[in-house]
């Protein structure tokens, strides 16, 4: 042997020998070799090229002596090749999904309708004629498979199918092809013009309950061994595999569903039909084991048209706890509240639980109603774009036309909208490292693509693109906006004569003025401004109007003499009060620091200033933490810092009232009651009207509750809040006319404008309320609102006239809905708003709403008794519901609820009863009635009406054991308790 080839033969004999294929003809030489060949693991050729393998060779046509082409013989050979094709589809179990998926229409109906054949299906008779109760299981399961196959086959033709090009070296398939195509599409012909009869023979099969069998293996070889072999075994009840009635009804109602859903483009009432055959393959779907043999169905699809269906019929279901993502959007859609499905969708670029098809399938929708002339949409169409958009780059997809063409000429409103969306699509605390990266890399891209400079330096100002993008990736855009700033499209000029206009010293200055306004760097702002004073000399702080500082502070920055020094003061101030009123804490505190360390060196007054400003700063980020929920105490410095300020007596410093408000309320709000109360200079309580009222606060809550001695600061505050509430006090009126002392700055309750997040502290929200509560049922002579402590405060008013009614109206009002505000479940401020809602302004059933919420707070919705202090019979539940109640004609429900007082009123409970008028279903009600005396009234009410029915079901309600005069307290207090609860949460449910 040559070195060559012993080398040759090393490489092969290293190498894993690839068995050859098996060829088709071989397993018609030895039909034992295909049993074997399908138990492989991964058996090559597959079954489906098996199967397309042989009724190839059985489907070709011959060619006579005389050269012309004939069909295709049936000898035994052919006959043979076909029941192999059927062996390999009787292992696959007649699954219709692997069939469909391996075979072309063609090959997988010249398949079955060999099927039909072998399992001697009546030639020349309509499926739908055929009676399958009484033909062999494996001939009706012929049937069966067929009509299955016929519907499925409509409904995927209806889905779109990318077609297959020929490549350059296979034009002469090109023929091929088309007579297939050709093939495919009379087939499918025939398939839609039976899809009734197909529908028809299907559900027919639903009704049989017996269980089904289909051909395996072995009956098919006994149908190739002949009659004598097979000995009608193949026709017996039990021969193939057994297929359990509830596993081919499953099967049998997904095809159905399909089928009718496809049909719902053109019928809307199939949709209905098809809804019920998803429901009973949910229900059945629950009962088959979790491997059946022959129902294989897509669950996720399944999931999808149940959806649909849902979505397409309004229907609801009942089993579904909380709507799915898709049925959600299709509510939103349905209810056309489109804003929260802007909301959705942003909500969906955190959670991606909707897919992009879905996302841009209902954005086409919307667009496509604004084509048709809905143009209210048009602005919906946009933000569900951008939205869109964001959601694409988080995902890595390429972003939408549309969306390039909103960037053509975006407006100032649009790119604030999509900041916003960038910013509400960042999970702060689980965003991944990736999800940041595409979101800078978004920002950056939209950065460059933005035309006009002063938007592009609106992202590139904003906050989430200072945090998400690199320091060296920031300078570099801002180099390239700088120079893009600076270039002038000469193009754009007219005539070359106005080439040399020096136009580029007012543009470049527009420019400069545009990044101050955004801009929230102190350096930054500081190196512009140099800039501007080199360029023009003026003053710049009235670059932009919305730039407003305190009139309190105003003549002292305009008396700096130093153009540039005065500039940066103003603009330092007013920024950073602007994001201190937006709560962005962060920027504004960077900037009062900027601002503190310039006026330190020139203006001791303007430093008090900036010191009295960055506490107001802090006070206000402390208390917005806990309106947020924290419950950290300040930190020592900080309250030290607000008694300084309290107790300050530097002359000549400009003082904002707002910071005394806020710095009494802060120290009112972590219940400093010892230093307002004790510790706080006498005289300083005497010159500053906001640290009085706050002393009087603090003393009246620390006395709570006490004996009447004690009541002296009680008093006290009654006189102060009175001699504010006087006409003759200065009020503010608001756009509507009205008079509002929470609004006030001018007067001493400042410090409970709840615009800037000030008294939060229970104790003295419920002081307050208790105090205007009181003031309100003298001034305006309304007795039946309640509130806690009530017994404190003077039961008269030696000058009733001097009292402005309608600002005591309004304060009390604005009072316990902002105290709702900080805790929804007060049941004291609960019951004092239902008593407004009753007995100030008639809201009957905004009344109703307040006391229910009372009570399902105390009873853990009314699992346990109302506490008698809750629900009295002052409270408007018992003998004030029963006024609005009466007035909407709820009159059985009056009648319930008057066994709720201590004494049952029993005329206005009668008088209900007696109208004609009740459309409330009177004898659903009885369950919740335990006085027998009403009881016994219905049944003389319902004899005398002819009411038959219904006196029957009060006199069952009479004869419950549980009711019985005789029964002992406790078990009549059992029976009216049970009751009482049941009909307190029918009634939460009707007003919740």
């Amino acid at each position: 042997m040559s070195a060559e080839a012993a080398d040759r033969e090393a490489v092969t004999g290293s190498r894993p020998s690839t068995p050859p294929q098996t060829s088709w003809f071989e397993f018609l030489l030895d039909p034992s070799l295909l049993e074997q060949h399908l138990q492989k693991s991964h058996p090559d050729p597959s079954p489906v090229q098996l199967v397309i393998q042989f009724l190839e060779q059985a489907s070709k046509p011959s060619v006579n002596e005389q050269n012309l082409v004939q069909p295709p013989v049936d000898n035994r050979r052919n006959r043979t090749l076909k029941l192999l094709a059927l062996k390999v589809a009787a292992h696959l179990r007649w699954d219709l999904d692997v069939l469909e998926k391996g075979l072309t229409i063609p090959v997988l109906n010249m398949l079955l309708n060999e099927l039909l054949c072998v399992s001697k299906v009546p030639p020349g008779v309509k499926h739908v004629d055929l009676d399958l109760s009484t033909l062999p299981p494996t001939t009706a399961m012929a049937v069966l498979i067929y009509n299955r196959w016929a519907i499925r086959t409509i409904v995927l033709s209806s889905f779109p199918e990318k077609q297959t090009k020929p490549g350059p070296h296979q034009l002469n398939m090109i023929n091929l092809v088309q007579q297939e195509k050709e093939l495919t599409d009379n087939i499918l012909t025939v398939l839609k013009e039976q899809a009734s009869d197909s529908i028809m023979v299907l559900e027919g099969a639903l009704n049989i309950k017996k269980d089904f069998y289909i051909h395996t293996l072995h009956t098919l070889d006994l149908l190739a061994a002949g009659p004598s072999t097979a000995n009608g075994e193949t026709e017996s009840s039990t021969a193939g595999l057994r297929i359990s009635a509830d596993e081919l009804h499953c099967q049998v109602h997904y095809d159905l569903g399909g089928i009718y859903f496809q049909q719902g483009c053109s019928d809307p009432s199939a949709y209905e039909k098809a809804q019920e055959h998803f429901c009973k393959t949910r229900e059945l779907l629950t009962k088959l084991s979790p491997d059946p043999l022959h129902c294989h169905l897509d669950e996720k699809r399944l999931a999808g048209y149940w959806s649909a269906c849902r979505a397409l019929t309004g229907s609801s279901d009942p089993s579904d706890s909380q709507l799915t993502p898709y049925g959600l959007i299709n509510n939103l859609i349905k209810t056309q509240n489109y804003q929260g499905l802007i909301d959705a969708f942003i909500k969906d670029n955190v959670a991606h639980s909707l897919p992009n098809n879905f996302r841009h399938s209902v954005q086409l929708e919307l667009l496509h109603r604004v084509q048709q002339g809905d143009r209210a949409l048009e602005e919906v169409c946009h933000k569900l774009c951008l939205s869109n958009a964001v959601h694409d780059a988080l995902e890595g997809q390429v972003l939408s036309v549309r969306f390039q063409q909103l960037l053509l000429k975006p407006s100032k409103h649009t790119i604030s909208f999509l900041l916003e969306v960038c910013t509400k699509s960042l999970d702060k605390e689980h965003t991944s490292e990736t999800s940041r990266r595409k979101m800078a890399l978004f920002l950056k891209n939209l950065c460059e693509r933005l035309e006009e400079v002063p938007l592009a330096y609106m992202v590139s100002s904003h906050k989430l693109f200072m945090e998400l993008l690199t320091d060296e990736e920031k300078k570099t855009l801002l180099d390239q906006m700088r120079k893009r700033s600076a270039t002038v499209n000469l193009s754009a000029k007219p005539l070359p004569s106005f080439y040399d206009i020096p136009a580029s010293a007012s543009v470049n200055i527009g420019q400069l003025e545009q990044q101050l306004i955004l801009s929230l760097d102190a350096r930054q702002i500081r190196q512009i401004l140099i800039e501007l004073h080199g360029m023009a000399e003026r003053s710049f702080w009235r670059v932009n109007s919305k730039w407003e500082v305190p009139s309190d502070y105003i003549n002292v920055i305009l008396a700096i003499k130093d153009n540039l020094t005065r500039d940066l003061v103003y603009i330092l101030m007013a920024k950073g009060l602007h994001c201190v009123n937006i709560k962005d804490f962060v920027h504004g505190r960077q900037l009062f620091t900027a601002c503190l360390e310039l006026v330190t060196e020139f203006s001791p007054k303007l430093r008090q200033v900036m010191l009295n400003e960055m506490l107001l700063l802090e006070v206000r980020a402390h208390e917005t933490g806990a309106a947020e929920g924290s419950t950290e105490r300040p930190p020592p410095d900080l309250v030290s810092r607000v008694r300084g300020y309290l107790e300050m007596r530097i002359h000549d410093i400009p003082l904002r009232q707002v910071v005394g408000e806020e710095c009494v309320a802060f120290m009112l709000n972590w219940r400093e009651n010892e230093y307002l109360t004790l510790q706080v200079p006498t005289a300083l309580v005497n010159n500053n009207p906001y640290i009085k009222l706050g002393q009087l606060l603090a003393a009246t809550c620390k006395e709570l509750p006490g004996p009447k001695e004690s009541r002296r600061t009680a008093k006290e505050l009654w006189e102060a809040v009175v001699q504010i509430c006087s006409v003759s006090s200065q009020h503010k009126r608001t756009s509507d006319g009205r008079v509002s002392l929470i609004k006030q700055r001018d007067s001493s309750l400042g410090i409970l404008d709840d615009d800037c997040l000030p008294v939060q502290e229970p104790l003295v929200l419920t002081t307050l309320i208790s105090l205007f509560v009181r003031l309100h049922s003298i001034v305006d002579i309304v007795n039946e609102v309640t509130a806690e402590h009530l017994s404190i405060w003077p039961s008269s008013l030696a000058n009733i006239q001097s009292v402005d009614v309608e600002a005591v109206a309004v304060t009390v009002k604005e009072l316990v809905t902002y105290a709702l505000t900080l805790n929804p479940n007060n049941q004291s401020w609960l019951i004092t708003q239902a008593d407004i809602y009753f007995a100030v302004t008639n809201q009957y059933s905004a009344a109703m709403h307040y006391y229910l919420q009372a009570g399902t707070v105390c009873s853990d919705y009314f699992t346990k008794p109302v506490p008698p202090d809750v629900y009295t019979d002052q409270v408007a539940l018992v003998s004030h519901g029963i006024g609005p109640l009466n007035g909407t004609a709820w009159l059985l429900q009056v009648a319930v609820l008057c066994q709720f007082l201590r004494e049952v009123d029993y005329m206005t409970a009668f008088k209900a009863l007696q109208e004609q008028t009740s459309h409330d279903s009177m004898d659903s009600f009885y369950q919740y009635i335990w006085d027998v005396t009403i009881l016994e009234y219905l049944t003389h009410i319902h004899h005398k009406r002819g009411e038959i029915e219904k006196r029957q079901v009060a006199i069952k309600a009479i004869g419950q054991t549980e009711l019985n005069s005789s029964n002992p307290e406790e078990v009549l207090q059992l029976a009216a308790q049970k009751r009482k609860k049941k009909f307190l949460q029918a009634m939460a449910k009707l007003y919740f």
